[in-house]
């Protein structure tokens, strides 16, 4: 019966340590905020390609990453339905990223401009967050130990 229990002691132990290992090697989780303020395909293109580069590497990795694209100013064209170049990318990036998390935010303050200035709704595309401020996102986001990146 000791050496039962022996075994089994020495088999919870190992099991311990290896969870610990895989949680300490890991360490405090990967975030990334890309700012988008620019109305240009190549800025949105290379932002996009900078999202999927991490989600890519992190997933190499077996790790997770939350990726948060903020979009405002003249950059909110990206997240606009009827207007962004790179809409299909913004689609495919969202279906692709699980078990990792990317979300993409719009600017209320620019949204609510450009109604104002066009004197119509503007439609955003149906995988972003409408947000109240874009630079006060990424504030919130940074405070909250996110990196930043601009393209």
């Amino acid at each position: 019966m000791t050496r039962i229990l022996r075994l089994l002691l020495v088999t919870i132990a190992a099991s311990l340590t290896a969870a610990t290992g895989a949680a300490a090697q890991t360490g405090k989780p990967h975030r990334i905020v890309i700012q988008v303020d620019q109305n240009d395909p190549a800025i949105m293109n290379l932002a996009l390609n900078n999202a999927r580069n991490v989600l890519d590497y992190y997933r190499g990795k077996n790790e997770d990453v939350d990726v948060e694209s903020v979009a405002y100013g003249p950059g909110l064209n990206m997240l606009r339905q009827d207007t962004s170049p790179v809409k299909d990318r913004i689609k495919q990036l969202k279906e692709v990223s699980f078990p990792s998390n990317i979300v993409f935010s719009a600017c209320n303050n620019t949204k609510q401009a450009m109604e104002r200035r066009e004197g119509h709704p503007i439609p955003i595309v149906p995988q972003a967050t409408i947000v109240p401020s874009g630079v006060v996102r990424i504030m919130q986001l940074e405070e909250q130990g996110y990196s930043y990146v601009k393209p």
